[in-house]
């Protein structure tokens, strides 16, 4: 039935309270407890070394999480997984992202779901394990203020009729090097943006598969966009390696999207049936490979936007199937 999974997620919308406010004020450092802290939009909480203009301005935690570890002897204290906000009562990690936060004035808007663990931490090391990478949720600040310890907060998840999200990645060794300048992404963030899309991130990476296979994942899982598209890599060298990279991380392919791409492009070139790009999903997450000339991007993108919206619509469970008759 549609709008099932909206229904589940409705059950656990439920408020919480502050159990602890989490701060440091040198990076490297441990974070500390505070009675309150004031936030600030585009930046985080005020005096926090981890604040700044991104979308990893304010860090959460559950609090029955942090009980639940501490139950299997980790004995860890608040601010011990880096985080900001400890709440008690609200599950983060089952609510999507986009979910907006609200405490006395202060909201904040979930951008992201955990992390990569670049380095194990002292907890792992002990524990073998850590639950912010998985447990923990990152957000922005969208109105400031002051929280206290002991208020309370609420849950109010994305409204059905917000817009897409997108991201938009580059694959190119010269580019991420600096050696020439993109075209392609920003035509790409351009038409998205002009058909409605909120475009969170545009990234210029490496031709090397792993980092692209890593991208998409991040991308994918961690900040939830409905949409990847990326440029590059598509081609007959032995460099071109998106295709590849794109259908190791994903779980279904759509090659539908693609097989429409090069048919159409024929029009404009007949090296148009020279381009390996696939279309693919990653959970609710499709990505589409495109060429890497800012030409081939808006043709590409022109072709396949229209029908886009309904398939991504279709895979969030916000619409159904519509057959034509």
């Amino acid at each position: 039935m549609i709008g099932n999974e909206i229904q589940d997620t409705e059950k656990k919308m439920t408020g919480g309270r502050v159990h602890a406010i989490c701060v440091s004020e040198k990076r490297g450092t441990e974070k500390h407890a505070v009675e309150k802290a004031s936030f600030k939009i585009n930046h985080g909480i005020v005096g926090d070394a981890h604040a700044g203009n991104w979308h990893r301005q304010v860090s959460l935690l559950s609090y029955d999480k942090v009980l639940d570890f501490n139950k299997r002897g980790a004995d860890v204290k608040d601010g011990a997984f880096g985080e900001n906000l400890v709440v008690e009562g609200i599950d983060f990690r089952s609510l999507p992202v986009g979910t907006v936060l609200k405490c006395n004035d202060v909201i904040l808007k979930m951008t992201q779901i955990g992390k990569e663990c670049h380095s194990h931490c002292a907890i792992y090391k002990r524990m073998g394990e850590c639950i912010m990478p998985k447990q923990g949720v990152f957000a922005e600040v969208i109105k400031e203020g002051t929280i206290t310890v002991g208020d309370m907060m609420s849950v109010e998840l994305p409204p059905a009729d917000a817009p897409l999200r997108a991201a938009v990645v580059v694959m190119s060794d010269k580019a991420s090097k600096g050696e020439r300048t993109d075209e392609s992404g920003p035509k790409a963030e351009e038409i998205l943006k002009g058909k409605g899309y909120e475009v969170v991130e545009r990234n210029v990476i490496s031709d090397d598969p792993d980092r692209i296979k890593k991208e998409l994942i991040r991308l994918a899982d961690q900040r939830q966009v409905d949409l990847i598209i990326t440029s590059g890599g598509t081609g007959m060298s032995v460099r071109d390696n998106t295709p590849e990279a794109t259908l190791a991380v994903c779980d279904r392919q759509v090659p539908g999207i693609s097989e429409a791409i090069r048919y159409e492009s024929m029009k404009y070139t007949d090296r148009a049936m020279l381009s390996r790009g696939v279309s693919a999903m990653r959970g609710k997450t499709l990505i589409v490979n495109l060429p890497g000339s800012p030409k081939a991007v808006k043709e590409s993108l022109d072709i396949i936007l229209g029908p886009l919206d309904h398939g991504l619509r279709i895979a969030k469970g916000l619409t159904g199937e519509c057959a034509r008759s």
